[in-house]
C-alpha cells in the first residue's frame, strides 16, 4: 500500500489481486502533487523549505534592469529574531511593529516608527507567518519565518521596487520561490482536477465488469483513519474496525477508569477511535522533518476538521486531547458521509487465508450493550489494511499462527518523571518563569528534551553482551502542564503514558526518562517467544510494576535522590498527577541492573544540562515500556503488502514503521 506525495511526482495506491484469480481487482490511484508542500527533511526547517522551492538562481537578480520580474514571487525569511519584550506573545501571528522592523532589517530597507505614523517602504500586508517558535537560550526571543509576497509589497508600496531588485538569495537567511507557502490538506489534494484517477475493473466468468473493490481497515488510529480516508476518497469500498468506542463512549470509559479504578479492557487509554494518541497529549512534533510535504498535509487535514490553524505555524505543534475529541468526530463523520462502514466494539480475532492469501477477516462483537456480546462475525475484502496499535498483542500472536514474517525491533524502557512546572519554567526562563502563567502568558509552557549516551564500561560493568555497555538514555514524549495516565490493558500489567490539555495548565510537568532496549536484552526469550519476545520482555517489567503498586494500576514510585541512592522513599511523597494512586516502591531495582545505571547516568547528565532537574520534588513512576512497538511486521518496500502474506497490508506504529501521532499518518500519506 503506498501513497507518494512528492511534489511534481506521480504517486499511486495500488491493492492487486493475481492474474489467476477468478475474480481480479485492480486499483490505482495516481495522483501528480502540485508543489503546495514541502519534501521531507530530517534536519533543518530551512533546509526542508529549500528542498521544497530551490531558489530561482535567474530570478532573484530580477535581471537588475526591468520591475517585469517583480510581478510575481515570493520571498522567504529564515531565522527572524524578536526579542521576548518586544512581541505579542505566543499566542499572536500577526505581523506586529517588531516584526516588521526586523523584516526591515533583514532586507535592508527602511521603516522607522513615530508616536503618529509609521513609514517606510515595506507594507504589513505584504508579510505573513510561516513559522514562529519560542528560544529560551540565552536572551529569551521569538524566532520566525516570514514570507513576503512581492505582487502585494509592490501594490501597496509601488516605491519597494528599488529595495526589491536589490535582493539576493542568502541560503538558509533569504530565498526566492515562485509559488507562496500553502499546505494543501489531503481531501483537497485528491479531488484536484487531474489529479485523483481511479480505475477498478474485475473480470468474471471471462467478463469485464466494473466493480468497486472492498477493503477492510483494521484500527482507527492515525494510521487507520488516514487509509480509510485515501481509500473512500478514491472511491474503494472500505470497512473500518475498531475494537474500542468513538470518542464519547471511550471518554465516559476512561472516566470509569479514573474515578472508579474499573479498566475496560476493549476501550481505554489504548483502544478505541483515535488511537493511544487521542489520550496521550495530541503532541504534533516529529522527528520525520517538521516542514516535510507529507507532515504539512497530516496537518493541514486535520485543520480540515477542527483543529486550529495555527498548528501549521507553530513550531512545537500541540492540539491537547481535549480538542482532538472534537477533531475525530468530524473525521468520522466525513467518512461516514463517503460511505465508510465503522464498526466500533469490533475486535479482529483472526485473518481469514486462502491460498496464501487474505480474503478477510474474523470478528468478534466485545461491546456488551449492542446485544450481541460474543457474536462472531466474517467480513470478506479484497485486501486488509492493518493499522492496529502497538498495544494490540492479541494480533501478533494471530499473525504468528499464519507465518507472517515479522520481527524483533528497538525500542525502550525506564520510567516517568513528574516535576512541579513551575520548577521546570524556572529551569528553562530563569526570571521570565513568571510569563508563563499556566498556559495564559506570553511564553509557552516551558519543556525539555534531554538525550545522552551512557558508557558503561567506564563504570566497571561486565556484560557478555558489548552492546549492553553501550546504552542511549533520553526523555520522550514530554507533557508541559500535563499528568500521567494508566495505558494498560490488563490490569495485572502496569504500564503508563502522559498527557496534557490544550491549555496545559496543570501543576505538573512529565516525561519518559527512557532506556534503549535492542534484541541482545532479551535474547533469553527468543528461543520461546520467536519474533515476540520484545512483547515478553515488556510484559515481565510490567507485571513486576503493578505488584509493587501493589494492585489496582497503582503506580510504584520512588523520587529521584532515593533513586540514586538506593533508598525506598520514606518520608512524605512529593504531589503526584497519577490519580490511581501511587505507592513508594524500590524502583532502583526493578529493572535489569545495566538499565538502572545508565538511567542513574543519564540523570546526572541530564542535571548538567538542566540545573535543579534532579530535585526532592522530582517523583519517578513506575513504569513506562511502550515507546514503540517492540515488533515489525516485515513488508515490501514499494507497495506496502506484507512480504509472506498476499493481500495484507501492514502500517503504521502496530506494524513498526511510525511513532506518533503524526508519523503513523504520514506512514499512509508519505512512503
Amino acid at each position: 500500500m503506498c501513497l507518494v506525495t512528492r511534489p511534481t511526482t506521480k504517486c499511486h495506491f495500488v491493492l492487486r489481486l493475481p492474474n489467476g484469480n477468478p475474480n481480479f481487482f485492480e486499483i490505482r490511484t495516481f495522483m501528480t502533487l502540485k508543489a503546495h508542500n514541502f519534501v521531507k527533511d530530517e534536519h533543518s526547517e530551512a533546509s526542508a523549505e529549500r528542498k521544497q522551492q530551490k531558489p530561482d538562481r535567474t530570478s532573484p537578480s530580477l535581471a537588475g534592469k526591468s520591475s517585469r520580474f517583480l510581478k510575481d514571487g515570493y520571498w522567504k525569511i529564515f531565522r527572524l529574531e524578536v526579542p521576548l519584550e518586544l512581541d505579542l506573545g505566543k499566542d499572536n501571528f500577526d505581523i506586529s511593529d517588531a516584526v516588521l522592523e526586523s523584516s526591515a532589517a533583514a532586507l535592508g530597507c527602511k521603516v522607522s516608527f513615530s508616536i503618529i505614523s509609521r513609514t517606510g517602504v515595506l507594507p504589513k500586508t505584504a508579510l505573513s507567518v510561516v513559522r514562529k517558535s519560542f528560544d529560551a537560550r540565552k536572551d529569551p526571543k521569538f524566532v520566525y519565518t516570514l514570507q513576503l509576497d512581492v505582487g502585494e509589497c509592490l501594490r501597496a508600496k509601488p516605491e519597494s521596487r528599488h529595495f526589491l531588485l536589490k535582493l539576493r538569495n542568502k541560503p538558509s537567511k533569504l530565498e526566492f520561490c515562485n509559488i507562496p507557502w500553502a499546505p494543501l490538506d489531503l481531501i483537497s489534494q485528491l479531488r484536484q482536477p487531474g489529479v485523483a484517477m481511479k480505475s477498478f475493473h474485475s473480470t468474471i466468468g471471462g467478463k469485464n465488469v466494473k466493480e468497486r473493490p472492498r477493503v477492510v481497515v483494521v484500527g482507527s488510529g492515525p494510521a487507520g483513519l488516514f487509509a480509510a480516508l485515501v481509500l473512500a476518497e478514491s472511491g474503494v469500498l472500505v470497512t473500518l474496525v475498531e475494537r474500542g468506542q468513538p470518542v464519547e463512549t471511550r471518554g465516559r470509559d476512561i472516566g470509569a477508569l479514573m474515578n472508579r479504578h474499573i479498566l475496560d479492557h476493549e476501550s481505554n487509554l489504548c483502544y478505541g477511535e483515535g488511537g493511544a494518541g487521542t489520550w496521550s497529549d495530541g503532541k504534533l512534533t516529529t522527528r520525520i522533518g517538521k516542514n516535510g510535504g507529507s507532515v504539512q498535509t497530516v496537518l493541514a487535514t486535520l485543520v480540515q476538521f477542527g483543529a486550529p490553524s495555527n498548528i501549521l505555524i507553530d513550531g512545537k505543534p500541540h492540539v491537547g486531547t481535549d480538542r482532538l475529541i472534537h477533531i475525530l468526530r468530524a473525521f468520522r463523520h466525513h467518512l461516514q458521509n463517503l460511505g465508510v462502514k465503522i464498526m466500533f466494539g469490533t475486535r479482529m480475532e483472526d485473518l481469514i487465508v486462502r491460498d496464501k492469501r487474505v480474503v478477510g477477516i474474523r470478528t468478534c462483537c466485545v461491546t456488551e450493550a449492542s446485544g450481541c456480546l460474543g457474536i462472531s462475525s466474517v467480513v470478506e475484502a479484497d485486501a486488509v489494511v492493518l493499522a492496529v496499535g502497538h498495544s494490540a498483542r492479541d494480533v501478533y500472536e494471530s499473525l504468528l499462527s499464519h507465518n507472517v514474517l515479522m520481527s524483533p525491533k528497538d525500542f525502550a524502557v525506564g520510567f516517568r518523571i513528574e516535576h512541579p512546572q513551575e520548577l521546570i519554567n524556572e529551569i528553562q526562563y530563569h526570571r521570565w518563569a513568571s510569563e508563563v502563567q499556566r498556559g495564559k502568558g506570553r511564553v509557552p509552557v516551558a519543556d525539555y528534551k534531554v538525550a545522552t549516551d551512557v558508557d558503561l564500561n567506564e563504570l566497571n560493568v561486565s556484560s557478555d553482551a558489548e552492546e549492553h555497555l553501550h546504552k542511549g538514555c533520553y526523555s520522550f514524549c514530554m507533557c508541559p502542564g500535563g499528568q500521567i495516565v494508566p495505558t494498560s490493558t490488563d490490569e495485572a500489567e502496569l504500564c503508563i503514558n502522559g498527557m496534557s490539555f490544550s491549555k496545559r495548565s496543570s501543576r505538573w510537568a512529565n516525561a519518559a526518562l527512557v532506556v534503549t532496549v535492542s534484541a541482545n536484552d532479551f535474547s533469553p526469550l527468543i528461543a520461546n517467544h520467536g519474533p515476540l519476545a520484545g512483547i515478553a520482555f515488556q510484559r515481565s517489567i510490567e507485571r513486576e510494576a503493578a505488584r509493587r503498586g501493589g494492585g489496582k494500576l497503582v503506580s510504584p514510585v520512588q523520587t529521584v535522590p532515593d533513586f540514586l541512592n538506593d533508598k525506598i522513599s520514606e518520608h512524605e511523597l512529593p504531589a503526584s498527577s497519577y490519580r490511581l494512586g501511587v505507592q513508594s516502591s524500590p524502583l532502583h531495582d526493578l529493572l535489569p541492573a545495566h538499565f538502572t545505571l545508565a538511567l542513574k547516568q543519564g540523570l546526572i547528565h541530564f542535571n548538567d544540562q538542566l540545573s535543579g532537574f534532579i530535585d526532592k520534588r522530582a517523583l519517578l513512576h513506575g513504569v513506562e515500556t511502550r515507546t514503540s512497538s517492540p515488533v515489525r511486521i516485515e513488508r515490501m518496500t514499494e507497495s506496502f503488502e506484507s512480504v509472506t502474506m498476499a493481500g495484507l497490508y501492514p502500517i503504521g506504529e502496530g506494524a513498526g514503521y511510525a511513532g506518533g501521532i503524526v508519523s503513523a499518518a504520514v506512514d499512509v500519506d508519505m512512503s
